[in-house]
């Protein structure tokens, strides 16, 4: 199947009137290109859940932190366009930077509460970045259900929370983390990484899972947390930004393990950053006698 090339606002929307004018569901799955299996598997949920789906593809400038990171970020639209129609995606909607932030554009979403802490305290202005450009495709696609994947967990909660808030019609569905063989989420910035930084790299998911078992197991959060930190440190990442424990469903500070939480945490190697986390099972509740 060819999936078409959509890059105005016009033609997106008329595109999906005509889609349902002969009924349906529709998906977005936003995303800023290099598509790797991680953002082809939400892809392939929304086709699965839904009756036609948009990718969008848009590197946001307004989400950097830095004008390096923003130029090295890598831009391979051919690639991707001919990724995204081995699933049979139907619409690549990329619009132009101009369209996005038309001269005198003068608005932002800015979300509290989850925004705030792990990343929102480490990169100032991102989240109100994601939450004003997610906003807009959304009420451009005007679709029923977005896929987002559970790497990026507190930008999930956000777009949550901006979607409840602002009243936009959009079901949002997270799906699972995809891990290469090395147990590295899968990212568009891994292809940073050198062979030797990669090695450093891998040893965040190993340390975030092994330290969810110990957590699982009994182990004191704060201890729990030190001794990840340290590891961390030792298997050479240049800085820890943030080793967590949150509340999986509120994303609000855990010191007992008591709910369904995760551990999340983001590390540079070399000039690269990179975030990840993981499910924490809550302790077993102790039996009481009657």
């Amino acid at each position: 199947m060819t999936t078409t090339i959509i890059r105005t606002i016009e033609e997106l929307r008329k595109t999906v009137s005509r889609w349902r004018s002969m009924g349906g569901r529709v998906a977005v799955v936003p995303t800023m290109g290099a598509l790797h299996e991680g953002h082809l598997s939400l892809v392939r949920a929304a086709l699965a859940g839904t009756d036609w789906v948009i990718v969008t593809l848009f590197v946001n400038p307004r989400q950097f932190n830095s004008a390096d990171d923003l130029t090295t970020y890598p831009r391979t639209e051919n690639e991707d366009l001919a990724k995204i129609e081995t699933t049979g995606a139907h619409v690549l909607y990329a619009p132009n930077l101009e369209d996005m932030y038309p001269p005198g554009f003068a608005t932002t979403v800015q979300v509290g509460g989850v925004s705030q802490g792990l990343c929102g305290s480490h990169r100032e202005g991102h989240f109100d970045a994601v939450a004003t450009i997610v906003t807009k495709l959304f009420l451009q696609t005007g679709a029923d259900i977005a896929y987002l994947g559970e790497k990026d967990f507190q930008q999930l909660h956000v777009v949550r929370r901006l979607a409840h808030d602002l009243d936009i019609p959009i079901e949002v569905v997270a799906c699972p983390t995809i891990r290469d063989a090395d147990g590295m989420a899968m990212s568009s910035r891994n292809t940073r990484l050198s062979a030797e930084e990669r090695k450093i790299a891998s040893h965040l998911p190993t340390i975030l899972f092994e330290t969810a078992k110990k957590l699982s197991g009994g182990l004191e959060p704060r201890e729990a947390i030190a001794e990840a930190q340290q590891r961390l440190r030792t298997a050479g990442f240049a800085g820890v930004d943030y080793l967590e424990l949150r509340s999986e469903a509120e994303l609000s500070s855990l010191d007992q393990l008591d709910r369904p939480a995760r551990l999340l945490g983001a590390a540079t190697v070399g000039g690269t950053r990179l975030i990840d986390n993981v499910a924490v099972k809550p302790l077993p509740k102790l039996a009481t006698s009657g």
